[in-house]
């Protein structure tokens, strides 16, 4: 009889999610338990500035460059609503007209055509 355990056991996945839940846990009490009460350095407010910038856009490229409904290949129709939808949330500020130009473009390009 084998002790080894499987790498799908419940032991192992809970073992897995545990070690996740403290480490996501200690990383947070990082930054709230240790240093919540005094002011954080310029420096590194200056880059936690540019978290947001940085983390979005490399959540949308994958979807836009390899879409899984085109299964990874690259699609001209969505390069065009995602250089769209960038040009006009750039020009105009605006979040909302961005999110109406690249849901038209996409509209205008996949689903009309069929």
């Amino acid at each position: 009889m084998s002790t080894e355990m499987s790498p799908t056991s419940p032991e192992v996945m809970w073992g897995i999610i545990l070690s996740l839940a403290i480490g996501s846990y200690l990383l947070r009490f990082a930054f709230l338990g240790w240093i919540g009460d005094r002011p954080l350095p310029e420096w590194l407010l200056r880059h936690l500035r540019y978290t947001a910038v940085a983390f979005i856009p490399a959540l949308v490229a994958p979807v836009a460059v390899w879409p899984a409904a085109t299964g990874g290949q690259t699609d001209p129709a969505r390069l065009a609503a995602a250089a769209a939808t960038l040009s006009v949330g750039y020009f105009t500020r605006s979040v909302i007209a961005a999110m109406f130009t690249g849901a038209g473009m996409i509209f205008l390009f996949v689903w009309l055509p069929g």
